[in-house]
């Protein structure tokens, strides 16, 4: 088995619709796992069926993977900028379809997409998840 990384995020309820969103964005491939597809054993709680247990989109540029917060608190941030998802794409144009997809049904431009200090382009979304996209064109 080869060695990889992967980026993962826990999401408040959100996992499926993100990921369906992402790939509507991104393409690639998906597949999605909840709860109630699995056998539980050895679980400490026990999670709504319907949550999503495992997600993995996997697309040329990498994979991400995730799945629904356990919160017991009810209060589970995304939204923030201590971290992103870096995304480099190929061209100009087509990191400003990846904005635009990203931004779809509410998300917002959080830095606009231009030429940045170190001369390539750089600019970031968050989407209609909270997720904080980045999204880089090497010069």
């Amino acid at each position: 088995m080869t060695e990889s990384i992967a980026t993962y995020i826990a999401l408040p309820g959100t996992t499926e619709a993100a990921f369906r969103h992402w790939y509507d964005v991104l393409g690639g491939d998906l597949h999605i796992q909840k709860y109630g597809e699995v056998e539980l054993t050895g679980m400490p709680f026990t999670p709504d069926p319907e949550a999503v247990a495992h997600a993995v989109l996997i697309t040329p540029a990498g994979r991400i993977a995730g799945g629904d917060a356990m919160d017991s608190e009810g209060d589970y941030a995304v939204r923030g900028t201590a971290y992103s998802l870096l995304y480099t794409a190929d061209s100009v144009e087509g990191a400003r379809a990846i904005i635009d997809g990203l931004a779809t049904g509410g998300g917002e431009i959080g830095m606009p997409f231009e030429i940045a200090p170190w001369g390539g382009w750089y600019g970031q979304v968050f989407d209609r998840f909270g997720v904080m996209w980045a999204l880089s064109v090497e010069a």
